[in-house]
C-alpha cells in the first residue's frame, strides 16, 4: 500500500495512477483482475447481494467480467445520461453499446433497475484509500449518485488493484466513503 506523503491534486495523483495502469501488460492485468474477481467472491457482502450494479472495464480498469455469468444475480450497467447514471439490467447474452465517452453501456432500451431492487454498487475507482474514499475519473457521476438519498444507504465496494489502494486520498466536502475496498489481495 502506498502513502501520499504531500497533498498530491486530484487530478495529479490521477493521472499518475492512470498511468501506472496504462503500463501493465496485459497478462499482468488479466491475472490482477481474476483475483480481484476471486476476492469479491469471498466476501460477504457480496455474497448476500442478489442485485449487483457492475460496470464495463474500460481503459484497463480492473476486469471483473468473469462474475457478469453469474445467473443466480442480477446484473445492472450504468448508462451516462447528461450529468447522471441510469441503471439497466444486463443478461450475458446482451451486446453493451459504446457511449458517449466511448464506455460501454447497456442498449437504451434494457429494463432500468431502480435503487429498491439494489443490494451491491461495485465502483470503478483510479484509487482507494484505507478510509474507503474513492478517486474516480473527476466528472462527480458516481459522486452526484452516491449522496442522493434514494441511493445514499445502498453497500458499495471499490474496486482497483494494489498499486491504487493508498493510505489516504486528498479528499473534498462532497466525498463520501465506501463501504469497503476490493483489490486483487485485500477485501477491506
Amino acid at each position: 500500500m502506498q502513502k501520499v506523503d504531500s497533498p498530491l491534486k486530484k487530478t495529479e495523483l490521477r493521472r499518475s495512477l492512470l498511468k501506472i495502469r496504462q503500463y501493465m501488460t496485459v497478462p499482468e492485468w488479466r491475472e490482477k483482475s481474476d483475483r480481484i474477481s476471486s476476492q469479491l467472491q469471498t466476501s460477504v457482502i457480496f455474497n448476500q447481494a442478489t442485485t449487483i450494479l457492475a460496470y464495463f472495464s474500460f481503459r484497463q480498469e480492473p476486469d471483473i467480467g468473469p462474475l457478469f455469468s453469474d445467473s443466480q444475480r442480477r446484473w445492472g450497467f450504468p448508462r451516462c445520461v447528461g450529468k447522471s447514471l441510469f441503471w439497466h439490467l444486463w443478461q450475458p447474452d446482451d451486446m453493451p453499446q459504446m457511449g458517449n465517452y466511448g464506455i460501454p453501456e447497456p442498449h437504451p432500451e434494457a429494463p432500468i433497475i431502480n435503487s429498491a431492487e439494489v443490494d451491491l454498487i461495485l465502483v470503478p475507482s483510479v484509487a482507494c484509500d484505507r478510509q474507503g474514499y474513492r478517486l474516480g475519473y473527476g466528472g462527480g457521476y458516481y459522486d452526484r449518485l452516491l449522496t442522493s438519498p434514494t441511493w445514499a444507504k445502498i453497500p458499495t465496494i471499490g474496486i482497483v488493484f494494489d498499486f491504487a489502494y493508498l493510505s489516504q486520498l486528498p479528499i473534498d466536502n462532497w466525498d463520501k466513503p465506501l463501504k469497503g475496498v476490493v483489490t486483487e489481495t485485500v477485501v477491506y
